[in-house]
């Protein structure tokens, strides 16, 4: 059996100091947002009681679904660099940017910079950015696959894009690892799922998403971006794929999204007979101590929330 927690959303904060020259671009509006809004209900007290219990439960690896800072700032990069230091070695996280990771042009680039050692597929020798997507990694009989959906978008706008380039190349270790009878689980930061969000969030490439993992198969796939914990299906009629979101994770208690959360996914088994436990375990007050929140069977689930 092999443990996979899965994070997401953690927009690391406070902010750093910010220079007018900083917030001559998109930034502006990330920097009023945060102000007005985010400060209030995204606590780096919060993320740390998360992680410390997520610890506690003794994930054999660890993934996060992008957004691990607010602005694309050099320094919350780098601050982003020595947090996941502390959240595990390379070999246990593996990381896939987000939307605010890529928010100027020229933050994706810095990202995959430093955070290199959590986005490098195994036995990689290429220097990990745009093109080094889809990353695979395998652990025990599970394949984790990292795509990225994040590019820098115009002011109010928060899309991702899947693209023909990287489908092409999801196809392909899609079947490799289906050759090897590997449980493949696809990270990707957007929900691959119509109205899992707003117009201006969404994913560009849903359809070419779904045609992929139609023809070519996965088990499970993880994402953030929409702050809240969901489970969708997709795939084929004979063939369903859960799709598993999670809560932000330095959510506190009292906004419009759920309180912080991280999910526990227990895989077990073999090809045609894979067993999945989803554990979402998070917070329900500002003073209480993580619980399950949630545990679903995904190998017996109804899977009445079907999206196409």
């Amino acid at each position: 059996m092999l443990r996979l927690a899965h994070l997401s959303d953690i927009h690391l904060g406070p902010l750093p100091d910010v220079s007018y020259r900083d917030l001559a671009s998109k930034r502006v509006i990330g920097y009023v947002n945060w102000q007005r809004n985010r400060r209030r209900h995204m606590h780096d007290s919060v993320l740390e009681t998360l992680i410390a219990d997520m610890k506690t439960s003794a994930p054999d690896h660890v993934a996060v679904t992008g957004d691990l800072v607010n602005l694309g700032l050099d320094s919350e990069i780098e601050m982003a660099r020595l947090w996941l230091e502390t959240l595990g070695p390379p070999q246990d996280v593996s990381v896939v940017p987000g939307n605010h990771d890529a928010y100027v042009p020229g933050s994706f680039d810095k990202a995959c910079r430093a955070w290199e050692p959590w986005m490098r597929g195994d036995g990689a020798t290429q220097p990990v950015g745009r093109n080094a997507f889809p990353y695979l990694r395998v652990r025990g009989d599970v394949a984790l696959i990292g795509i990225s959906t994040a590019r820098a978008t115009a002011p109010f706008m928060a899309n991702g894009f899947f693209e023909e380039g990287q489908a092409g190349r999801l196809s392909r270790l899609l079947d490799a690892t289906a050759e090897r009878g590997l449980f493949r689980v696809v990270m990707i930061h957007h929900p691959p799922v119509r109205g899992a969000v707003q117009q201006h969030k969404r994913l560009f490439g849903i359809s070419r998403f779904h045609k992929v993992v139609g023809r070519h198969g996965a088990e499970l796939v993880l994402h953030g971006h929409s702050h809240d914990p969901t489970l969708y299906w997709i795939g084929s009629r004979t063939a369903r794929i859960p799709v598993v979101g999670v809560a932000a994770g330095g959510q506190a208690t009292g906004g419009r999204h759920a309180a912080a959360q991280y999910n526990l996914l227990d895989i077990d088994g073999k090809p045609g007979a894979w067993s999945v436990r989803l554990t979402r375990r998070g917070l329900t007050g500002p003073a209480a101590p993580p619980i399950d929140i949630e545990v679903v069977d995904l190998a017996s689930e109804p899977r009445s929330m079907v999206r196409s």
